[in-house]
């Protein structure tokens, strides 16, 4: 008796970074099954806006929906521009929509001109396995650098998206509107720490780490 065994293929998802703006911010565009989510689009003029474009008609992936970790406006720069060409929904966390709400005085306080953003942000729940198309993510609550702060991770594909709680030796700024380092500090011990070591953390500014490198290097908040 002959058996046949069947072996699934699953692709893994693409992950591709922009770094753009005039704070260098770290932006995602992710694929997976045809379909694509930006994170955090920090676009701040055409040639980036272009560059992503680009990546997105060569994926052949349809664009799905924005998420975004935080409304700092390094975070947000973007949407206006890309909400003109691609309609799509984003999804906010709504603990605290102050920053959302004053993107414009946000921009003006960094020498930056921009109108309100024209769009209602639908919720961003804190749960695991949320669900958008193909993407299926647990959203931790990480506040501390912004009232609003998540932290995206892709448990299959061990990735974190951090935005700005952890960075590569270093924190987010807690300086900001209802910034707190003790808040911030049990958010990365509690949320993130308690990942596996092995998982690789995508910031919101400068290059990837991961968790175990943070737990034994990062001076700020230890593990």
């Amino acid at each position: 008796m002959v058996r046949c065994i069947l072996f699934l293929f699953i692709e893994p998802m693409d992950i591709q970074k922009f770094e753009v703006g005039p704070f260098g911010e770290n932006t995602y565009l992710l694929i997976e099954s045809g379909e694509a989510v930006i994170i955090d689009p920090g676009f701040s003029n055409n040639s980036e806006f272009d560059h992503f474009e680009k990546a997105l008609s060569a994926s052949g992936a349809k664009l799905i929906a924005v998420v975004l970790t935080h409304a700092h406006v390094d975070h947000v720069l973007g949407l206006p521009r890309l909400l003109k060409k691609y309609p799509v929904d984003v999804y906010l966390n709504h603990s605290d929509l102050y920053l959302w709400n004053r993107f414009p005085e946000q921009a003006t306080m960094f020498g930056i001109q921009a109108d309100k953003i024209d769009a209602d942000p639908k919720e961003l729940p804190v749960q695991k396995d949320f669900t958008l198309g193909s993407f299926t993510m647990d959203v931790r609550y990480t506040p501390g650098h912004a009232p609003d702060h998540v932290s995206i991770y892709f448990e299959q594909e061990n990735v974190l998206i951090a935005g700005d709680t952890l960075f590569k030796q270093s924190i987010g700024r807690t300086d900001l509107y209802k910034g707190d380092f003790d808040l911030l500090a049990k958010s990365i011990r509690n949320e993130l720490y308690t990942l596996p070591d092995s998982t690789r953390v995508l910031p919101g500014h400068g290059p990837e780490t991961t968790i175990g490198y943070e737990k034994k290097n990062n001076s700020f908040v230890t593990g």
